[in-house]
């Protein structure tokens, strides 16, 4: 039997179902958590086999007593994941401490900075927006002098699209760089272009065991900054040039047993040029979209591949999934149960975010699929529109 430790398996809600999938597949799991064992969801509790607290996730000489604890009860760690990009460099620490497989400390350069991943990129012959490392605002002057606003500057190395901004002059630069923290940042040519996604599963090969694609109304960078509204959709068939792209990518990364989330834009010239890889399932209610959109079990997948190694899926794109999403400030020209009334054949799941993605996916989600895209994109109009 398989050891298998979930870091932080209460947050988001969803992710509950990795623990319900690794004990229908026969995984010995193990959580370990912050959360007070009482307050985690029942279902959650009844698909671990142990269950360890620490007082902070944050803390690291906990989180290694913890893995001690269940190397010294249960034997060795085959499997150690999060599923989330917060805690990537938590995980690959533990891993190698304690030669868990999997990502490592080597690897966290080129799937954390941004700068590293252009370099993966070009290898494989992708065309990346040009941009330079910068320490100062004069360092960001050149820049800008030599390619022209708009410019985008960024934390070579966060999380999402948190201080990332959209520049479009000296006066602009100079305020983002008084307020910026001292960390390196990288500061790229604006792309005009629209987001279209990689996302999957891939096997223990750097092949995709699932994909799929979604397209984004905007950037999140921009659903930030400008405080708007996120929709994003699932299509039926990926581009070969986007699939062709994507599949590169995994081997260049070396994606093994893990989730991706693969960003490009697609220039109103046709270009697809890669924005980052995220080594973890796309945020928020997506992982539960592939489900929806394909009557599959992505879950039970993952599981029976880390514990089994089983690289089998059969499954066809038959729905356009889209997630849609409203934030509390702002007045809707339709009510919720406008939404409902209206939408109950296509609506498969809607319910409150937590907060910490209310910046990016709002505050309430609807979760809508559709054969035909043109549904999809009414229903999000239709749920979106202010009065």
């Amino acid at each position: 039997m398989k050891n298998v430790v979930l870091l932080s398996p209460h947050f988001p809600t969803n992710f509950k179902t990795f623990a319900v999938a690794l004990k229908n597949i026969g995984a010995n799991t193990l959580g370990l958590d912050d959360e007070p064992h009482a307050q985690i969801h029942q279902t959650l509790k009844d698909s671990l086999s142990e269950y360890y607290r620490v007082n902070n996730l944050h803390n690291y000489d906990e989180l290694a007593k913890g893995i001690e604890f269940f190397i010294h009860k249960y034997g060795k760690i085959s499997v150690l994941d999060s599923h989330s990009e917060y805690w990537l460099e938590t995980e690959a620490k533990l891993r190698d401490d304690f030669n868990i497989p999997g990502l490592r400390n080597k690897d966290m350069r080129f799937i954390r900075c941004k700068s590293e991943m252009k370099k993966i990129y070009q290898s494989i012959g992708l065309r990346v927006a040009k941009g330079r490392i910068v320490n100062s605002l004069k360092e960001a002057k050149v820049f800008c002098k030599e390619i022209g606003y708009p410019v985008v500057v960024k934390p070579d190395a966060g999380v999402g699209a948190a201080n990332t901004h959209k520049i479009q002059n000296n006066a602009e630069l100079e305020d983002v760089f008084s307020r910026i923290s001292n960390i390196p940042y990288i500061i790229e040519e604006f792309i005009n272009g629209t987001i279209h996604s990689f996302d999957g599963l891939a096997d223990q090969n750097s092949n995709p065991l699932f994909c799929t694609s979604h397209v984004f109304n905007k950037g999140v960078m921009d659903i930030v900054n400008e405080d708007s509204n996120i929709y994003y959709h699932s299509v039926l068939d990926i581009p070969k040039a986007l699939e062709d792209a994507g599949k590169k990518c995994l081997k260049a990364f070396g994606v093994k047993e893990r989730f991706f989330h693969l960003e490009f834009f697609h220039t109103p010239k046709g270009e697809l040029i890669p924005l980052e890889v995220n080594m973890r399932p796309p945020g928020g209610l997506t992982i539960d979209m592939f489900n929806y959109a394909c009557d599959t079990d992505v879950f039970k997948a993952w599981a029976d591949l880390v514990v089994n190694g089983n690289n089998k899926l059969d499954y066809n794109r038959k729905y356009h999934c889209a997630y849609i999403g409203r934030k509390n400030d702002k007045s809707y020209a339709n009510s919720h149960d406008d939404v409902l009334k209206k939408f109950d054949d296509y609506t498969v799941l809607h319910k409150e975010m937590p907060a910490i993605y209310r910046g990016a996916l709002g505050d309430y989600a609807y979760i809508a699929r559709a054969e035909e895209l043109a549904k999809i994109v009414e229903m999000a109009h239709y749920i979106q529109k202010i009065c």
